[in-house]
């Protein structure tokens, strides 16, 4: 045990984690020849498409050093906020972390919520400069920063580059050095905590795990003690780049297990595993529970595919356990699923890896958070959609859920950063200096104003600069309305939204302009109404399509124009009476792009 270390990479996005773990790849010749590509462990189409990572990956490394073997666990993780939980499982299971920062950027706001993350699990942190070959590198400037935050020396921050490799040697050796050996007793009762878990046609389910006590062997008995399932172990073995079966692994190890399980429900991110001979005495503390932070409907364009939906959810889950869904019904689309994202990158990754992995074609309503609705006999009910909503004569208040967002930027883009919190009803808590010309602001603010386009809003303004981290705050009472919308006096249940009384007014009539610019003219006029409770609050009239019927009459009497015009008018409104009104996808995605 005493030659393993498990180690992750954390920091920020675009500080160049991906690119620094080819280059200790390749150094450890763990990755050579053909398969030596950018962002090796990025093994999804669509990241690397977007050059943003989405999954944490585990891969073992050897490495000799002072002529002793040592087995190196690497877990490369995302750094965006929305995948944060992917982080906390990944720093589960290890014993330290490098922090690496943009020698050109500094220090960032997930830089550090991670940082405080790792220090929670204690976690040996191991500070890297990144990016050091670049021109705009100002590393002093940034070692000043990490030793502020950190508290640590100069000479125990390195210097590196991912793209030159400058440095690679160093940190190898550093986390020989200074990560701990995991601790465990490799004779006690087999005790492995599953940190994550992949689906594969042809095998069923596949589940990574770390070994904290015990060992397993190849063919041993174990139950899954969350479950209480039990099973053969078919394969056990380590992560390389491709999975290498063996035939033991004991305290320490990070390792998968196959044993032919199908059914996704059977198998939980946070579970342990043990034998059933000699089994552990308690279930190791598994992960904190996900808070799905922004919900959206999730509807198959055909009715017949609701089963094939739920199947693909639950794999995709198996992969991505930030994601939770229940089914639900919608007037306008029929049967789907209520899903819980962490934001609302995770709702595009989520859509996108649905029709690419699993050919389902889905409609997304309006995202929305959850609320609390007190009736007047003082009864509490949590509502995560605006048609859950009871009738307005019986809510005596609504409350709401507030974030407390740390935005990290410098001191030129410290006014408009204030306009924006201020205009998305935020209230100022503090403002520190950090260092230089770097702010730190920390505002309240309420979770339902930020969910549709604020963090777009916050990087445009802030040309990029501005990073932001939020975790839920509380709950507070506010004045918020319902919003319908009305098409030919129908209400549209996907589309109505619940919005605070200062801004149902004009988001109603921004709703109304754009929907009259998506939805296709028909053979008869379309009425869209935004309506609170009775009242009409604003009104769009889509016209009809219109033959010219007068065509044929030159000259003569008025009265035979106007008898044509009257009978194409009784056509049309009998059409009016059985014509639907198609709403096209674009229309639900507009909400989120209405300025």
């Amino acid at each position: 045990m005493k030659h393993i270390r498990n180690f992750c990479i954390i920091a920020h996005i675009d500080h160049g984690k991906s690119t620094l773990a080819d280059r200790l790849l390749e150094y450890t010749n763990t990755v050579s020849g053909k398969d030596l590509q950018a962002q090796v462990l990025d093994d999804m189409d669509l990241e690397r498409e977007r050059g943003i990572t989405i999954k944490s990956h585990a891969i073992q490394m050897n490495y000799k050093y002072k002529g002793e073997e040592f087995v190196l666990n690497l877990i490369d993780t995302p750094g965006h906020v929305d995948f944060s939980y992917e982080v906390s499982r990944s720093i589960a299971a290890c014993e330290g972390a490098l922090l690496i920062v943009d020698a050109s950027q500094g220090i960032q706001a997930q830089t550090i919520s991670n940082l405080y993350m790792a220090i929670d699990n204690n976690l040996e942190i191991i500070p890297v400069v990144n990016k050091v070959d670049l021109e705009s590198a100002k590393p002093e400037e940034v070692e000043d920063q990490i030793v502020d935050l950190l508290g640590c020396d100069h000479s125990d921050i390195i210097r590196a580059s991912g793209k030159t490799g400058i440095g690679v040697e160093d940190i190898l050796n550093a986390i020989v050095e200074r990560v701990p050996a995991p601790t465990g007793d490799p004779d006690a009762p087999l005790q492995a905590l599953i940190f994550d878990s992949v689906f594969n046609p042809f095998r069923g389910i596949i589940a990574y795990f770390k070994i904290i006590n015990g060992r397993i062997r190849k063919g041993d008995f174990v139950k899954f003690v969350n479950t209480g399932k039990q099973y053969n172990a078919e394969e056990i073995g380590v992560l390389k780049l491709d999975l290498a079966p063996c035939a033991e692994l004991s305290a320490g190890n990070v390792g998968y297990i196959i044993s032919g399980i199908k059914t996704s429900r059977e198998v939980k991110v946070g579970d342990t595993i043990t034998h059933v001979g000699n089994p552990c005495d308690k279930a190791i503390e598994g992960f904190q529970e996900v808070k799905p932070m922004v919900f959206a409907g999730v509807y198959p364009i055909e009715t017949e595919d609701f089963e094939n939906l739920r199947a693909s959810l639950e794999k995709l889950q198996l992969n991505d356990a930030s994601l939770t869904f229940q089914p639900e019904s919608s007037v306008a689309l029929g049967f789907g699923f209520r899903c819980g994202f962490l934001g609302l990158l995770h709702m595009e990754i989520v859509q996108e890896r649905l029709g690419r992995e699993f050919d389902m074609d889905v409609i997304t309503t309006v995202p929305n958070v959850s609320y609390f609705v007190y009736d007047k006999k003082g009864n509490k009910v949590e509502v995560h959609n605006p048609s859950g909503l009871p009738d307005p004569t019986l809510i005596d208040h609504i409350e709401e859920p507030y974030i407390r967002a740390s935005i990290i930027s410098t001191t030129d883009f410290i006014g408009p950063i204030m306009t924006l919190c201020l205009g998305k009803r935020g209230e100022l808590v503090k403002q520190e200096f950090i260092s230089g010309n770097r702010v730190e602001l920390i505002f309240d603010m309420p979770l339902g104003e930020i969910v549709i386009d604020f963090y777009d809003k916050l990087k445009s303004i802030s040309k990029g600069y501005a990073s932001f981290d939020y975790h839920i705050h509380d709950f507070r009472e506010s004045k918020l309305v319902k919003l319908d919308i009305l098409l030919n006096g129908e209400s549209v249940d996907a589309l109505s939204t619940l919005t605070h009384v200062d801004n149902s007014v004009s988001f109603g009539r921004r709703m109304c302009e754009k929907l009259k610019e998506l939805i296709p003219r028909q053979q008869f006029d379309i009425a869209i109404q935004a309506a609170i409770g009775a009242k009409i609050i604003a009104r769009e009239t889509i016209k009809a399509v219109r033959k010219d019927v007068t065509a044929k009459c030159y000259g003569g009497d008025i009265s035979r124009k106007r008898k044509l015009l009257e009978k194409q008018k009784k056509g049309k409104k009998r059409m009016k009476q059985i014509g639907s009104v198609e709403v096209p996808q674009k229309a639900f995605l507009a909400v989120l792009k209405l300025d």
